[in-house]
């Protein structure tokens, strides 16, 4: 029996032999199985494409619905399944982006695909920095300028006040 204590070698083979191997597009034929088939995993290592391609392989891979955050520059710009590191940091500090270990990768990222995730978070960067100066400059102008027109609105109103009653005053 398996479960006894000591024993690890089987003595029988194994009961139901498969007569055809496991295809994970055989009743499956939607673009998200095609394009999961068709994905490239660059950027790691060895041990971990391996991963990644029996998970593609058995239907067990499944890809994001939004971005995660990566664990170096904690910005939210790992747009692949399994991974830690986005695509720029795994390159910059050369390392795997699914394990995050100084290994050696097996297939470096595309130099296109890196310009345009460069591209993608400098746009984020900026438009970040964008919004948190329109912010603080719109919080101090705001401020200022309710605080101005209020008074130069009470100054206008009792201006004209003041004219209407003198005016009415000369009249009589």
């Amino acid at each position: 029996m398996s479960s006894q204590k000591g024993n690890v070698a089987r003595t029988r083979p194994q009961r139901h032999q498969n007569a055809f191997s496991f295809k994970n597009d055989k009743f499956d034929t939607s673009v998200q199985t095609k394009r999961i088939n068709a994905k490239l995993h660059d950027g790691v290592c060895q041990h971990c494409k391996e991963v990644l391609e029996w998970r593609v392989k058995y239907s067990k891979y499944k890809p994001l619905s939004k971005p995660k955050k990566c664990v170096k520059c904690l910005q939210k710009t790992v747009k692949d399944s399994y991974h830690i590191i986005c695509r720029p940091c795994a390159c910059e500090l050369e390392v795997c982006a699914k394990c995050g270990k100084k290994e050696e990768i097996v297939i470096p990222i595309s130099n296109k695909l890196e310009k345009t995730a460069d591209i993608e978070s400098d746009e984020i960067s900026h438009c970040r920095r964008r919004n948190r100066r329109f912010e603080e400059q719109s919080d101090d102008e705001l401020d200022f300028d309710l605080d101005l027109n209020e008074s130069e609105d009470e100054e206008q109103s009792n201006h004209s006040s003041y004219t209407k009653n003198k005016s009415a005053s000369a009249k009589t």
